[in-house]
């Protein structure tokens, strides 16, 4: 309205109306003048937090009712509900309930993210929000994570469900396994083999010292034993076929 008391078909009224708004975008960013000036309309005032003003006050941040936060072109509200406070902030995934004890430490924490923080003086209006929370508590068992953060752990999920079911497909349907599963069934197929070989000269040492006990005794009925009663070579080779024939 100013721009156009010079005229409405003037060129500085024309320029001015191409040029991007520094008060908004399309994207539903509003500055803080804009802001501030439609608070005015409920009767309240936002009063900059770390202003030496409001410094001076040395009011705890939970007597506030509400505090409205900006970082470049974001803005989100913390405000008390009930009893209780909440992070309104539109990038999670919903309210993030703030403990009285982690209020000041929370506000702190924005501030050192370059965050500009306003507290909002005055009556704020009705809220339903606000008289159901009167009454009840909120109590929350699982913060509230970031939107694009939520949809990323679902798309790891799925990537890391899909890898595995086709792992247990390979695996159940073909039979194939990988390298180290071959290497592992390798070495466990080679130990089994070395307790058996094992058993085997184990059971052969067994059954050559019986039968050499049961000759000798059969010797020592029939014949007198003379030193040359030991069995020769051949006889013993003779006996280890015939122990692996049964």
């Amino acid at each position: 309205m100013r721009m156009a008391e010079g005229g409405v078909t003037s060129e500085d009224y024309r320029t001015f109306l191409q040029q991007p708004s520094g008060n908004m975008d399309d994207s539903g960013f509003f500055s803080i003048q804009v802001i501030s000036n439609a608070l005015k309309v409920w009767g309240l005032e936002l009063i900059l937090f770390n202003s030496p003003e409001y410094q001076r006050l040395r009011i705890d941040p939970i007597n506030e009712r509400s505090f409205i936060c900006n970082y470049k072109e974001h803005w989100f509200t913390v405000r008390k509900l009930g009893k209780q406070w909440f992070n309104l902030n539109s990038l999670l995934t919903g309210p993030e309930l703030i403990s009285d004890t982690y209020l000041a430490l929370f506000l702190a924490q924005l501030q050192q993210e370059g965050y500009s923080i306003f507290v909002v003086k005055g009556d704020l209006p009705d809220c339903e929000a606000d008289q159901l929370l009167q009454m009840i508590r909120v109590q929350q068992m699982h913060r509230p994570k970031l939107i694009g953060e939520e949809l990323a752990q679902l798309k790891e999920q799925r990537v890391q469900k899909t890898d595995l079911e086709h792992v247990l497909e390979v695996n159940d349907g073909t039979g194939m396994l990988d390298e180290d599963e071959e290497e592992l069934q390798r070495a466990l197929a080679l130990s089994r083999q070395e307790i058996d070989m094992e058993d085997e000269e184990a059971d052969l040492r067994r059954a050559i010292q019986l039968s050499m006990q049961g000759t000798s005794r059969n010797r020592c009925q029939d014949i007198p034993q003379t030193s040359g009663s030991h069995p020769t070579s051949e006889e013993l080779r003779k006996r280890r076929e015939a122990y692996f024939e049964k």
